[in-house]
């Protein structure tokens, strides 16, 4: 069973393997969630409660559960990253206004803990093995169909038509933070400005929203984004330098397609 729909500005995909343990119901119950996602989180929206909250309409502890929990974790990053993963970046930006910045942004965590939620809702439902692929946002359980592993592959961030590598993995999640379309949209909050040094940043882990939140945080550290993530016990990732090196942890190569 593979479905995709378009949401929060990108492909949704969902491929499930053991496609006769799962109903339609439940395929629907999850593009359902990523709904419920966008209305509570898009910062393109004004009725959205993180825009709401973030105009001082909504407290936090009137919203949805949901809310304080995505920005509980993030402020768990903000402070492992020294500050370098902000979602309360957008109140002080020195920016020209655009759509999209609002005043409070969890987006660099809340697509990966929206589809980890995904995930576990079809685990739930007693599905074994799946993927889900959001925009390259990547959580995976068991096998695929005649394979060992799921092969993702990770965009080249200046070839669009081309992989700069394919990860391989069974249980896991892999994320990715870049400049693919304006580098000047990724900003580092510690300093306001444009970040620089990377050109992407893949992190590898067990849990989706840990390794979306890492990536976004390690692209604004620039130079010292990978050894930052290097000195986290619970990830691996791959850095691609602005001058095209490649940087990887010391356990990436076990996850790297030969």
């Amino acid at each position: 069973m593979h479905r995709v729909e378009h949401l929060w500005g990108t492909a949704i995909s969902v491929e499930v393997v053991d496609a006769d343990c799962v109903a339609t119901d439940t395929v629907d119950a999850l593009y359902a969630w990523f709904e419920r996602v966008d209305e509570l989180f898009s910062t393109w929206r004004d009725d959205s409660e993180i825009s709401r909250i973030g105009r001082g309409e909504l407290a936090v502890a009137d919203a949805s559960p949901a809310v304080a929990t995505v920005l509980a974790l993030c402020d768990e990053v903000r402070v492992l990253s020294g500050g370098a993963f902000d979602v309360t970046f957008g109140a002080r930006a020195r920016l020209d206004p655009r759509p999209g910045l609002g005043p409070l942004d969890p987006s660099g965590l809340v697509k990966g803990w929206a589809v980890e939620r995904a995930a576990a809702m079809l685990l739930d439902a007693g599905v074994r093995q799946f993927c889900i692929n959001a925009g390259g946002d990547v959580v995976v359980r068991g096998r695929p169909p005649a394979q060992a592993a799921w092969r993702i592959g990770i965009q080249h961030p200046w070839e669009r038509d081309k992989v700069a590598a394919v990860v391989c993995m069974v249980d896991g999640a892999v994320a990715t933070s870049g400049g693919y379309e304006r580098r000047d949209h990724v900003i580092d909050p510690r300093t306001g400005q444009p970040a620089h040094g990377l050109a992407s940043v893949t992190v590898v882990g067990r849990d989706l929203a840990i390794a979306d939140a890492y990536a976004t945080a390690a692209f604004a550290l620039g130079p010292d984004g990978m050894t930052w993530l290097a000195g986290r016990a619970d990830v691996e990732a791959m850095g691609i330098t602005d001058d095209r090196r490649v940087v990887t942890t010391p356990g990436f190569e076990q996850y790297r397609a030969a």
